[in-house]
């Protein structure tokens, strides 16, 4: 019997939940990704024009969503590293503090910000007196993007850290190496794909907020926001040139280290 004819029999023998398998996985992958089929066939290639208002909406997000970024990744990286290797006695009780701004839904995020930053609050008068405004302002667009992305990032990291090997790290430290020298030359380079996971997912959280960023800094308008202006003011034809944008800014950075990262996992 040939290979060919071999291959059809063991082939006619899988088991039929191996094709329903097959099946409701395609089915839901079509599911998923029928919208955006959807979005090349509703923008009018014709007319296709943003509206007024929609390029500084573009400058805004780009600048302030990556600075917001940098400050996500040099405040979170730390507490990520410290939640993985800090045990003692009610660490759960940290660990649900952390998951308490990522459950909180983000329009009563935004309130509870603008209660705690706002210019009549306690903590927000404080900023007032200094001369720094948290509601409606650059430093409150770049405050609720932070508040977006940061749970994302801290539980990307913190796992990613968890991921290394204590035992590389104590081999490293006999060696000669410092805490600071470890964590550069043996934490960090064994994290990485974890750590470019969260960036990635940081990353578009930051761009994609809308519900923080709509209470608490309406202006300066970023893409989510004057999404939601044009389609209350002009209509649904109007979302589509910046929602292209948004798709081409916010989607090709984590699709490219999440291919990457699970090409140098096979590794």
């Amino acid at each position: 019997m040939s290979d060919a004819a071999t291959l059809a029999i063991v082939a006619s023998r899988q088991p039929p939940a191996r094709w329903l398998a097959t099946l409701t996985a395609a089915a839901v992958l079509v599911f998923l990704l029928a919208p955006f089929a959807a979005l090349v066939f509703a923008t009018d290639w014709h007319d296709f024009q943003f509206a007024p208002g929609d390029l500084g909406a573009i400058r805004v997000s780009l600048f302030y969503s990556g600075l917001a970024l940098m400050l996500v990744v040099l405040a979170g990286t730390p507490l990520a590293w410290w939640l993985a290797h800090c045990h003692y006695r009610g660490k759960w009780l940290v660990d649900a503090l952390l998951l308490l701004p990522l459950l909180t839904p983000p329009l009563a995020m935004g309130i509870l910000l603008s209660s705690f930053y706002g210019p009549y609050a306690l903590v927000g008068g404080l900023f007032r007196q200094a001369g720094l405004y948290l509601t409606n302002t650059a430093p409150a667009f770049v405050l609720a993007q932070i508040y977006g992305a940061m749970p994302y990032y801290v539980l990307a990291a913190r796992a990613a850290f968890e991921g290394v090997s204590e035992e590389l790290e104590q081999i490293s430290r006999t060696l000669g190496r410092n805490r600071w020298q470890t964590f550069w030359l043996v934490t960090l380079p064994l994290a990485r794909l974890g750590l470019m996971a969260g960036v990635a997912l940081a990353w578009v959280r930051a761009m994609g907020e809308f519900g923080i960023v709509l209470i608490v800094a309406y202006f300066p308008q970023g893409i989510p926001v004057k999404l939601w202006v044009n389609l209350q003011d002009i209509g649904l034809s109007a979302v589509y040139p910046l929602l292209w944008v948004f798709f081409l800014v916010a989607v090709p950075l984590p699709l490219w280290l999440g291919l990457r990262s699970r090409r140098q996992g096979m590794f």
